[in-house]
């Protein structure tokens, strides 16, 4: 028999509001709803007089002493300790799954609005991971629809209630975050965001596999945007070799379409389409709409390098139109600008610039400055080609400005060029070689390719395995 005395503590929830009734008496109440006496529910752990202390509220049980009588009266332990309603936390999840569902079918308030009431519902019994869990999910929607400091906050609130929880319980937030600064501009910060996760992860001696190649995989974008190519096929080697530790498809579907990025920056198209071919069939099999037509918008980019202008005006429509339903209208705007450089070149100026004008109204610095960048980039082009040389360069110093906020060194360099040969083109050499020297400068500078430490293969034995989620 239990020495109660040894078991004298119990631990309550850390949020939330406490439940109003006493432990001792949902004991006593639960014990008699199914006909037990003290002595029942005690024997053989415990005596009737220890069940009837507690039951008194003369003495706090442990958690030990909690999960036992949860057992005799078949009952969940959160339900015995805190007041949980029994399957709350199935209720909760299934409610996630839910708005899931609602996102992909394109009604994204009344997503939003069933993870608000989830959040609050699950935040008055003290589910602190459940909350964060909410919080991630809602940041995620709101980062599709272009509220991307709403967005990070909600990741900014989640990391803050796993505080004191286990790194790799933390990690999808602090993906979400580094998404979001990745997306309103902040590309070196992202980085950095990741690559210290990254650090922190292996320094363990242990990491976790499902969140080393969540993290791997999402400095691919941040790193390619920075022309740090390197270092970003050096995290898709990296992540790939987790890949089969990994048991959640969708999360390894959603490497493939990041390792296609490497592929492409590299001129290896081939491999890129058979990294998209794995990708999407998961997507297609689970009716994941969003990242279905993510890889769409990469098919497209493709078919443009190739110059099969007509094939690729199509894949960049579907994927429009897709993620436009499925209420990601933020990443629709930025399909649609690759969209409008396809209707230029295959000859359509005036539509190609009514279309990027349109999109500039909701593109600028803190929301999408590096597309708001490569749209002013074209428009620059656009306008060049058409000898209205005032508004060219009018463009082109837009998108350097977007572009130096945001740190994007190969995009800069690129747009500077274009700047330097316009200069040069009016006589205006000094401006030009100014121009010149800052694509240079920002090239070759520290930290373009070296963003701190490098990240290393994991130190992970064979003999582990990896435990499934995303």
């Amino acid at each position: 028999m239990n020495d109660p005395e040894e078991e004298a503590e119990m631990s309550a929830p850390t949020t939330g509001e406490q439940p109003s009734e006493p432990v001792g008496a949902r004991l006593q109440r639960l014990r008699a709803e199914r006909g037990l006496t003290q002595r029942a529910l005690a024997e053989p752990g415990y005596t009737a007089a220890y069940v009837s202390t507690l039951e008194a509220g003369k003495a706090r049980a442990s958690e030990t002493v909690l999960r036992y009588f949860a057992e005799r009266l078949q009952v969940g332990y959160e339900e015995l300790a805190f007041g949980l309603p029994a399957g709350l936390r199935s209720e909760i999840r299934d409610g996630i799954a839910e708005a899931h569902q609602l996102v992909e079918a394109g009604d994204g308030e009344a997503a939003e609005e069933r993870l608000a009431a989830l959040t609050e519902r699950a935040g008055a019994f003290g589910l602190v991971d459940l909350v964060a869990e909410l919080r991630t999910a809602l940041g995620a929607f709101l980062l599709r629809r272009g509220a991307l400091a709403e967005g990070r906050e909600q990741f900014e609130q989640a990391e803050d209630l796993l505080a004191d929880q286990p790194l790799p319980a933390r990690v999808p937030a602090i993906r979400g975050r580094a998404t979001a600064h990745y997306l309103e501009g902040d590309v070196r910060y992202s980085c950095y965001l990741l690559e210290s996760t990254i650090n922190e992860l292996n320094s363990g001696g242990l990491p976790d596999p499902v969140s080393l190649m969540l993290l791997y995989a999402s400095a691919i974008g941040p790193y390619l945007e920075l022309g740090a190519l390197e270092r970003a096929t050096k995290a898709a080697g990296l992540a790939l070799a987790l890949a089969p530790r990994v048991e959640d498809p969708v999360a390894v579907a959603g490497l493939h379409r990041s390792v296609a990025r490497t592929h492409v920056a590299h001129g290896r198209f081939a491999e890129a389409e058979a990294a998209l071919v794995k990708a999407q069939e998961v997507y297609q099999q689970w009716g994941i709409r969003v990242e279905l037509a993510q890889c769409h918008w990469m098919r497209g980019y493709l078919h443009a390098q190739h110059g099969r202008l007509a094939e690729a005006e199509s894949e960049l429509r579907t994927a429009a139109a897709m993620l436009r339903a499925s209420g990601a209208a933020f990443y629709a705007v930025q399909v649609e600008v690759e969209l409008a450089d396809v209707r230029w070149r295959l000859g359509h100026t005036a539509e190609a610039e009514e279309l990027l004008g349109r999109l500039l109204e909701g593109l600028g610095p803190g929301r999408g400055a590096v597309h708001a960048a490569a749209a002013h980039r074209l428009l620059g082009l656009i306008r060049e080609r058409a000898d209205d040389l005032e508004a060219a360069e009018r463009h082109y110093r837009t998108a350097v400005d977007l572009q130096r906020e945001a740190d994007v060194t190969g995009d800069l360099a690129d747009t500077t060029r274009l700047l330097g040969d316009l200069l040069d083109r009016q006589g205006r050499s000094r401006e030009a070689m100014a121009a010149y020297r800052e694509g240079l400068i920002r090239l070759a500078r520290p930290g373009t390719t070296t963003l701190g430490p490098a990240p290393v293969p994991p130190p992970i034995p064979e003999t582990v395995q990896g435990r499934g989620g995303a």
